[in-house]
């Protein structure tokens, strides 16, 4: 991707999930989007201690060997120093945390290495609760009341998008400190068991903290591959819910990370979650896995163009691309 293919960023956005290729050609791509900081996936659902470990190493040797442009954030100031030098902010976080299943006190470890954001669960059901795809939810448990503890002592952002229902309001009744949906649609406008009621949207504003609209396709429409116009529809439902300072963005594009087999594996005849992407229309194919307009990082910009022509002023977009998330971590982070 050539920088001169793109004008100049007007916003420079804080991207709240983000599983994209982890290379140089890939960071300067997000880097040409405007992007300022994500927060990574950096160890996969329903690992090990070891798989987390081996990931983080991985992930330290590549930010190591392209210091010149990317580097892990660990605190606001962080983000505004690696802004400041060009370089891409990287921030440490998972979608599941049923690794510590036998110790939520690792916690204090996977700190220490530099993880800042964690959900409880993913789309199943581990000591701490229910995942988006579990029947009946049962809620929290005592341990993952621990968790949540522990979680708010330490300083350590909770984001709840894989959570059920019942366990992500167990989670926001039990936190002291603001909880985020990091990349959650309105179930009001699509109907996925991914999405959330507004009910949940409302109790994470009430909280403090941000509901993210995402860019995957399954979650932006069912019936018809989408378009920018179904981001700007959720962003708009969100910000009349919740209001401006409770809306932000978190793309979710795993740009460069699967081929044709891999994505058939999770999302082809016999998809891992049926519940999910066995209910779209014909239109999802490898080929449509993306949302047109944002089929790569480097035109995120699409994204603050798209609710500019909704006629959102510029105050309002940069607080849902950028300022919202980052009051957030500053408060839960607290520097």
């Amino acid at each position: 991707m050539n920088t001169k293919d793109h004008d100049a960023p007007r916003i420079r956005i804080i991207d709240g999930l983000n599983c994209a290729r982890l290379d140089r050609a890939q960071f300067e791509k997000t880097l040409t989007g405007g992007i300022a900081a994500f927060n990574l996936t950096a160890t996969r659902p329903d690992t090990t201690v070891n798989g987390t470990l081996e990931s983080l190493s991985d992930l330290m040797h590549i930010v190591e060997a392209e210091a010149d442009i990317v580097t892990i954030v660990r605190s606001v100031a962080d983000i505004d120093r690696a802004e400041a030098h060009g370089k891409l902010g990287i921030i440490l976080g998972t979608q599941d945390s049923s690794f510590l299943d036998h110790d939520p006190n690792l916690l204090r470890v996977y700190k220490t290495l530099g993880m800042r954001i964690f959900q409880p669960v993913y789309n199943s059901q581990n000591r701490f609760g229910c995942g988006a795809l579990v029947k009946p939810d049962t809620g929290l448990t005592d341990a993952g009341r621990e968790w949540v503890s522990l979680m708010n002592q330490l300083g350590l952002l909770i984001d709840l998008s894989h959570c059920g229902y019942a366990t992500a309001q167990d989670v926001m009744a039990a936190s002291k400190h603001p909880v985020i949906f990091s990349h959650s649609n309105a179930r009001a406008l699509v109907d996925s068991p991914r999405n959330i009621p507004d009910d949940l949207a409302r109790r994470a504003a009430e909280t403090g903290g941000t509901v993210g609209v995402t860019m995957w396709p399954p979650l932006l429409n069912i019936k018809n591959r989408p378009t920018l116009d179904d981001f700007a529809d959720h962003i708009g439902h969100y910000l009349n819910l919740v209001g401006e300072d409770h809306v932000a963005f978190g793309g979710d594009l795993s740009e460069g990370t699967k081929t044709l087999e891999d994505w058939l594996a999770l999302y082809g005849p016999e998809a891992i979650w049926p519940e999910v992407t066995g209910i779209l229309g014909a239109w999802y194919t490898y080929e449509s896995r993306a949302t047109p307009g944002f089929e790569t990082m480097a035109d995120a910009q699409n994204l603050v163009h798209a609710l500019s022509r909704r006629g959102h002023p510029d105050r309002v977009i940069e607080k849902v691309m950028r300022t919202n998330l980052l009051r957030v971590y500053r408060t839960v982070w607290g520097e």
